[in-house]
């Protein structure tokens, strides 16, 4: 594959989210995760992201990272040679989801970052897992290094972020859809619907991860992610 590995991270996360990953390819291909702020709409945001990025580059996002990855294909088609969308969401804000929103950003912005991660984020990570710990607590850091600001315009940009079905259903480079089986915010059928709008794409599921697989079973990812950088483009 020519050109590096665009990996871009979910909601209040950074790169310590493809630690592992990274790693693994250490030497062999070039992983870049941009850090995701600065911009209140996945338009903005995106757009910022591709300055910076070669003209050629695979991408794969987690969460709000693989809707931004989604906005990227809908500017940007013909610079992504592979795709990977992860435990995330091709569909617009449900209403329910927007109205949380608000009362969120208000809270964050008075100072209740911590608690707001900790009593409405972090709970439906990782719902099946009993010694999940370390991986709350690795989310929690990630979030109180992005602070109040990332907060609040990861917020609006997922709040307001289009539909990208249309988007899917023109990808035409190779293209994985992967997801933990007790994704309790992304479920399977998401990726189950994606999967069916990118008919060539490959669906896998682990079963034994939730919502942020890429360090739940890292290595499962990292493979998934080799068996599609080594598929042809065009």
């Amino acid at each position: 594959m020519n050109g590096p590995l665009v990996l871009l991270p979910g909601m209040m996360c950074d790169a310590r989210l493809f630690a592992p990953q990274q790693a693994s390819f250490n030497g062999e291909v070039e992983v870049i995760v941009p850090t995701l702020d600065g911009a209140g709409s996945m338009a903005e945001l995106a757009a910022l992201v591709l300055a910076g990025l070669p003209d050629q580059f695979a991408l794969g996002g987690v969460s709000m990272g693989g809707i931004l990855s989604m906005e990227i294909m809908r500017q940007a088609a013909n610079r992504v040679t592979h795709l990977a969308l992860i435990d995330t969401n091709p569909y617009a804000e449900r209403e329910d989801v927007r109205l949380r929103r608000g009362p969120q950003m208000e809270a964050v912005k008075a100072g209740k970052l911590k608690s707001v991660m900790r009593d409405e984020m972090k709970p439906n990570y990782f719902t099946h897992r009993h010694d999940s710990q370390a991986l709350q607590d690795l989310c929690m850091e990630m979030a109180l290094n992005l602070g109040v600001d990332a907060f609040v315009s990861q917020s609006l940009a997922l709040r307001d972020r289009p539909d990208y079905e249309d988007v899917l259903r023109a990808v035409s480079c190779p293209s994985l859809i992967l997801c933990g089986r007790h994704d309790v915010l992304c479920p399977v059928q998401r990726h189950q619907d994606m999967h069916a709008m990118i008919p060539h794409s490959r669906l896998v599921i682990i079963e034994e991860a939730g919502h942020l697989p890429t360090i739940e079973e890292p290595d499962r990812v990292t493979q998934a992610l080799r068996d599609l950088l080594e598929l042809h483009h065009g």
